[in-house]
């Protein structure tokens, strides 16, 4: 057997604590069903992403770029100046 030890914020370690005796188990017990479904998996039982995702690559807003792309391609395009489109904002 070898020990090892975790860091957690107090407010982290109250929570688990808190869920793992509500599972009828301890830390170590916790830890270690972890690890085994690692191992047995050979994987992170779980996502991990590295960062959100960017709402600009989301499936809706991409669609809406496809769309516009299409209308460009098709010659359903209005140009405006600048100073044309404030005139249109001004009324």
């Amino acid at each position: 057997m070898t020990t090892v030890s975790l860091r957690f914020d107090d407010k982290m370690k109250k929570e688990l604590d808190e869920l793992c005796d509500e599972l009828g188990m301890n830390l170590t017990t916790f830890f270690t069903i972890y690890a085994k479904k690692a191992l047995r998996e050979r994987k992170i039982p779980f996502e991990v992403t590295a960062k959100k995702e960017d709402p600009f690559y989301s499936e809706s807003n991409m669609r809406r770029i496809r769309e516009s792309e299409e209308q460009i391609r098709q010659g359903k395009v209005v140009i405006k100046t600048m100073e044309e489109l404030e005139a249109m904002a001004n009324g």
